[in-house]
């Protein structure tokens, strides 16, 4: 490796200069000498949020690179007075706290989804990397359970007889009161994080077939039998027996899955959303549900959450949902710090960071 000494500068101006920097996803190893080096001749990286950190988390941030002052502030008015000073945050960045950071070079998003970036940012040269594919494990894990409560009935026949002290049969050896996995084929929109992470486990777990789409130009992974770009989203919809929205909530994915894409599916195929309730439409999978256009439905996310009591998803006893939480899991905490930590190492270094966002594509 070059011992050509790095600057945080330097990076900040090739992580905005074009896709490139964002396609750097995998670790590079830096001899701690060299990190040493380049931060001993810096002043100190100050780091400023409102999150509230555990002290091992604190002090495993501050132990990734040297001279790293890490702020966390109790409120919202100690926060806005330390801005000033502030390099880096953590968490989320609107046009007023822009403002109010003048040295600001880098923001770590607190979450995945970037739909609620707001236009100053997008437009500014502060550099945003967010927490994309970290929490695809525990989300992949509830969409294969919502998929499996479905497919084996489990919600709808044996829950409600457990409620009630029995448990009986439900329909014949041959009915399909009970279907399977093996061999069907499952459709999925979006192969980022969460969709790669549910089309492996679908593949390697349950011998699916997968086929995609993706607007991104992404390499065909080998547990992939199509993917295509969003163009072929409707010729995929009739040849999904799972069709899984697992894209990000953009203009071009705002209710995407609406009236027409569930009239295409097939009448015993189901409909998982994972991503973002933006994505469908709830009132045109009501209709789909109630009058037997598809087998039913598996939603983690909702377009308004939590529904109200008075939606009539509430009524369709085809659908199985959880409350926006497949993400949640000590697990998934431990993979957070880590990434941020990392991140820290790299910035300091002068290395390219990970999971860096575009922000004119919202993901």
């Amino acid at each position: 490796m070059s011992q050509r000494r790095l600057s945080r500068r330097s990076f900040v101006s090739a992580a905005t200069a074009g896709p490139a920097a964002a396609a750097a996803r995998e670790p590079v190893v830096v001899s701690p000498v060299l990190v040493s080096e380049v931060r001993a001749q810096q002043e100190p990286l100050r780091i400023v949020t409102t999150y509230q950190f555990e002290p091992h988390e604190i002090e495993k941030i501050r132990a990734a690179a040297p001279n790293v002052e890490l702020t966390v502030c109790r409120n919202q008015q100690e926060f806005r007075s330390r801005l000033g000073d502030a390099e880096v945050i953590y968490g989320g960045l609107n046009a007023e706290t822009l403002k109010l950071a003048p040295k600001l070079k880098w923001v770590q998003w607190g979450g995945a989804g970037m739909e609620g970036l707001n236009p100053a940012v997008r437009d500014s040269p502060v550099v945003i990397t967010n927490y994309a594919r970290t929490f695809a494990p525990g989300i992949s894990e509830t969409a294969i359970g919502l998929l499996l409560c479905l497919t084996r009935g489990i919600t709808r026949y044996y829950v409600p007889q457990f409620y009630k002290r029995q448990m009986n049969a439900m329909g014949t050896p041959k009915s399909d009161h009970h279907t399977e996995l093996v061999g069907r084929t499952m459709g999925i929109v979006g192969l980022g994080g969460i969709g790669s992470m549910i089309a492996r486990r679908a593949y390697y777990g349950f011998d699916m077939k997968i086929i995609a789409t993706d607007a991104r130009p992404l390499p065909q992974p080998e547990y992939v039998a199509e993917l295509h770009d969003p163009g072929w989203f409707m010729e995929m919809v009739p040849k999904a027996d799972v069709l899984v929205a697992a894209a990000p909530h953009t203009p071009e994915t705002h209710r995407m899955f609406n009236e027409k894409v569930f009239r295409s599916m097939k009448r015993t195929a189901y409909f998982l959303a994972m991503s973002r309730g933006m994505l469908f439409d709830d009132m045109a999978l009501v209709k789909a549900l109630r009058e037997g256009w598809i087998a039913g439905a598996g939603l983690d996310v909702f377009p308004k959450e939590p529904p109200p009591s008075s939606h009539p998803i509430f009524d369709c006893p085809n659908v199985v949902m959880s409350a926006h939480t497949s993400g949640w899991s000590p697990d998934r905490q431990v993979r957070l710090i880590e990434l941020f930590a990392e991140n820290v190492r790299r910035y300091a270094a002068g290395l390219p960071l990970i999971n860096v966002v575009d922000k004119q594509r919202g993901y």
